[in-house]
């Protein structure tokens, strides 16, 4: 009899400091402690990276709030994103970061994009010519010409895609946005490495 594995349970916790109010994801109810405590630590130490990409730790002034969506949390697969916002003293405006975290949460490992694909697969080409044809039909307006995404480029995985996302300036303009580029499964299965997350989400089981 085939078992479907249980969503992990998250708890909301929150870092408080002066002029910091930054929440984020805390994995509990895995029957794999040490999965859990990896996890954790994992989404612990990029809650606090956010914090000093705003620039608080040089500058406590600077207010920070932060939040996190999860994206995936089904089939041992656990996607979320952290995001904060900061705003400096006197500055023209504020700034928001995202990044994300792909978890096996029966061995607490996060997957860098590259590991969602077999190896010597050109997933960097293939990912980049989709996102170019979205760019097109989407009109999306660029501060240069696209020329690919970076082998380590930001992404979650929502339900059966893989969102490909870039930073504020990284592509457009801050008027703009995060540029995000859904991106079906099963436009990639033939590069897509077993037992991955992606290779997960592909099953109709």
């Amino acid at each position: 009899m085939n078992t479907v594995p249980l969503p992990v349970q998250i708890i909301p916790r929150k870092l408080s400091l002066p002029n910091l109010s930054v929440y984020y994801p805390f994995v509990a109810g895995q029957a794999n402690p040490a999965a859990m405590q990896i996890m954790n630590n994992t989404i612990l130490s990029l809650a606090n990276q956010l914090i000093h990409m705003q620039g608080y730790f040089q500058n406590p002034l600077t207010q920070v709030t932060g939040w996190f969506e999860v994206k995936t949390n089904e089939r041992e697969v656990l996607s979320l994103n952290l995001g904060t916002y900061g705003y400096p003293p006197k500055a023209a405006h504020g700034m928001t970061y995202i990044k994300s975290l792909t978890f096996d949460t029966r061995t607490g490992h996060a997957y860098q994009l590259h590991e969602l694909f077999t190896p010597g697969s050109d997933y960097v080409k293939r990912l980049s010519d989709i996102i170019k044809k979205q760019i097109a039909q989407r009109k999306i307006q660029l501060i240069n010409d696209f020329e690919g995404i970076r082998p380590d480029q930001d992404y979650y995985i929502a339900d059966k895609a893989l969102v490909i996302y870039f930073q504020l300036y990284e592509i457009t303009p801050y008027v703009f946005g995060f540029p995000m580029f859904p991106i079906s499964v099963y436009d990639l299965q033939d590069i897509v490495r077993e037992g991955s997350p992606l290779a997960k989400m592909a099953t109709n089981d």
